[in-house]
């Protein structure tokens, strides 16, 4: 065991320096994404779908970097991840509006106006009713919107973000002193 850990000492130390970092950067962003959901009144599910997203990336960014501390064998990790992007690749292209709407959950819930409860008009001439939508739910692929008559409509985050949207009841905010 000692041999082991004197041969190991770099990688072993590289490892666990990796492993703090991770946990220390995954608690800081958990806590930005949980402050911008609460000061943008953001519901708490879609905090913690965002912060699902983030987990992920950062959980394949830790796998990446251990793989290289500890020096396997960079052609077949790279036989590996190529099958692995050429599925995806295929799957993805066939589905590509699928990580659009994700993408497009992420931007909304970090950059966009409205949020739930909100009344808004979407200005787009493809569109078959004109009126102003009540936003019921915000999810990882698509919006709710309900009209006043009933009419549900489910609009996909993409879209929400290439149209022009009208925001009808906007609080007015006083800067806080």
């Amino acid at each position: 065991m000692k041999d082991y850990l004197i041969n190991y000492q770099f990688e072993l130390l590289a490892t666990i320096t990796t492993i703090v970092v991770f946990i220390i950067l995954k608690f800081i962003i958990t806590k930005l994404v949980r402050k911008t959901g609460r000061k943008n009144n953001i519901v708490k599910a879609r905090s913690r779908l965002v912060n699902k997203y983030i987990s992920i990336i950062l959980y394949f960014l830790v796998a990446g970097l251990l793989t290289f501390v500890w020096g396997v064998n960079l052609k077949e990790v790279a036989v590996l991840f190529s099958s692995i992007f050429a599925i995806l690749g295929i799957a993805l292209f066939a589905q590509w509006s699928i990580l659009s709407n994700v993408t497009a959950g992420v931007i909304l819930f970090f950059a966009y106006p409205f949020k739930i409860g909100d009344t808004v008009k979407i200005l787009d001439k493809d569109l078959d009713s004109d009126g102003p939508y009540l936003i019921e739910d915000i999810k990882a692929y698509h919006v709710t919107l309900r009209k006043k008559s009933g009419e549900l409509l489910v609009y996909p985050n993409s879209l929400m973000m290439q149209k022009a949207i009208s925001l009808l009841n906007e609080e007015k905010k006083t800067p806080k002193e």
